[in-house]
C-alpha cells in the first residue's frame, strides 16, 4: 500500500522581490505569514503501520524554521530573490537530504496564493 502524508508548518518572514518591475508592490519590503506543506509518499511499513513518523518530518523541518522564522529572506544564501517558487525549491533541496520519501513542497504566501515544487 502506497500513501501520501502531509505536515504543515508556519513561519513569519519579510522579503522583497528585487527582480520585479519598478513600482510593483512586491518590490517593496513586506512580510508574510508563510505556510509550508511538506508531502511525503511511499509504501506503508507492514510492521509499524506507517510510512514515516510525523515527528521525523517535524525534526527535519526544525533547522529550516530556525533559519527562516522572523528573518529577512533576501539575506539568506540562495534566497536573494525569494519568490514562492525559489523558496519552495530552496526548502526541497534541504529536506530531500533527510526525507528520502519527499514528494512535494508547497509554499503558501497568502491564504489564496501558493506554489508547489515536486523536484526536478
Amino acid at each position: 500500500m502506497v500513501v501520501e502524508l502531509t505536515k504543515q508548518f508556519r513561519f513569519e518572514a519579510a522579503h522583497r522581490l528585487p527582480n520585479t518591475p519598478e513600482g510593483h508592490k512586491c518590490r517593496r519590503l513586506h512580510g508574510h505569514s508563510f505556510k509550508v506543506t511538506v508531502e511525503v509518499k511511499g509504501p506503508v511499513d507492514p510492521d509499524t503501520g506507517w510510512l514515516i513518523d510525523f515527528a521525523e518530518i517535524k525534526e527535519a523541518w526544525k533547522p529550516l524554521h530556525d533559519e527562516l522564522d522572523h528573518y529577512f529572506l533576501n539575506e539568506i544564501e540562495g534566497l536573494e530573490n525569494p519568490t514562492s517558487e525559489v523558496l519552495a525549491r530552496w526548502i526541497w533541496v534541504r529536506l530531500e537530504k533527510t526525507l528520502d520519501c519527499l514528494s512535494a513542497i508547497t509554499v503558501h504566501e497568502t491564504c489564496t496564493s501558493a506554489c508547489t515544487y515536486r523536484g526536478e
